[in-house]
């Protein structure tokens, strides 16, 4: 399969607010699903990504970031959608924590 005939859709976001806003509303859905937030180094590029559908097809929700994240996790706030980057899983019960997951390499070939 080409990239072209890839059963994959790429949503690009202009800042990591939005992004997170899809973790957000998949926790909070029936299923209550959270998507995993990886993070890779592609063609020089630091980038964040959540890949989230199903049989029709994949979206890859993502975000090129200026730097590598420094710390390992999300503390994104379920009623406000704030968010900071923390170093470890914390006690605040209406928060999420999220783990940045580095990828050493993947078949996704993101867009230019």
């Amino acid at each position: 399969m080409t990239k072209d005939e890839s059963p994959m859709t790429f949503l690009k976001y202009k800042n990591l607010n939005d992004m997170l806003k899809v973790i957000l509303f998949s926790s909070q859905s029936a299923l209550g699903l959270t998507p995993m937030l990886y993070h890779i180094k592609y063609n020089e590029k630091e980038i964040l990504f959540i890949e989230t559908g199903a049989l029709g097809g994949a979206l890859v929700h993502y975000i090129v970031e200026k730097e590598k994240p420094g710390m390992k996790f999300i503390e994104l706030r379920q009623l406000t959608g704030e968010y900071n980057f923390v170093e470890k899983i914390g006690n605040d019960t209406h928060s999420i924590y999220i783990p940045i997951l580095e990828l050493e390499s993947s078949s996704i070939e993101f867009p230019n």
